[in-house]
């Protein structure tokens, strides 16, 4: 009997170690397939792992992350409920999980619960072992810009593109809530620094352009306002920017 228990219980343990590496390998197949932008093959995988081993924080975060991805390209595929759920159970299965903790606050960002983000990325903000605390700072300044407290919005911003000048969106952020306060040449500066930042993805920030051109539209800048609405345009004409980009080169509002 004792031989039968004893061999009972490293059975276990044998197959508990084999269901988290099994686990663990989902994951970075999905790592994998996102990054080449199968993001649905990817949910899949990184839904398994989790399957698997539901104290695999990683994955609990990457299927969160895929759920923003969806939210960020189709309102119909948008499952913020689902998100956030995943985002929570990354952060109760490793409670130190910042990186978890400033998607669960952009989750609640989406759903215009401001105060509860708020309380999330305020001490986040301000913790020094945080490695990219602009991250926090940016999507802080960003519920402040939803919630309409400006001066706010525009302190943590300045922050956050203090602590890395080459966050775009966190400049684009800026210029957004500048531009809200009427302070119309400093929101064009932000914006001009977002969308001349040196790297593709900030020099193709669709939304920065169309925003640039509204600046430049009430300075009366209207040559450089139609420019930006072109670039706007050519980024992606079907987008939602894109289509409010092509309407307003046909209505010559400027």
């Amino acid at each position: 009997m004792l031989c039968l228990s004893a061999c009972s219980r490293t059975g276990r343990g044998a197959n508990s170690v084999d269901t988290e590496r099994q686990s663990e390998a989902e994951y970075d197949v999905a790592r994998d397939l996102l990054s080449r932008h199968d993001r649905r093959t990817a949910l899949a995988h990184a839904q398994k792992a989790v399957e698997l081993n539901d104290a695999n924080s990683d994955a609990q975060h990457l299927v969160a992350l895929i759920y923003l991805d969806f939210c960020s390209s189709s309102p119909l595929e948008c499952h913020l409920p689902e998100a956030e759920k995943a985002a929570r159970q990354a952060v109760k299965a490793r409670p130190d999980f910042r990186e978890a903790q400033n998607t669960l606050a952009v989750t609640l960002i989406h759903q215009k619960r401001y105060d509860e983000a708020v309380a999330i990325l305020d001490p986040l903000a301000h913790d020094i072992l945080y490695q990219t605390p602009w991250d926090a700072w940016g999507n802080l300044g960003l519920a402040y810009l939803e919630k309409g407290k400006l001066e706010e919005a525009v302190t943590a911003l300045k922050r956050s593109v203090t602590a890395e000048p080459r966050f775009c969106v966190g400049n684009y952020r800026l210029g957004l809530a500048l531009e809200k306060k009427g302070e119309l040449d400093a929101a064009r500066q932000a914006l001009s620094q977002a969308v001349e930042t040196n790297h593709p993805e900030c020099q193709r920030l669709q939304d920065a352009f169309e925003a640039r051109a509204r600046v430049y539209s009430k300075s009366k800048n209207c040559e450089l306002a139609r420019g930006d609405w072109e670039k706007c345009r050519d980024i992606s004409p079907d987008s939602p920017a894109g289509l409010r980009c092509v309407a307003s080169l046909k209505s010559s509002l400027c």
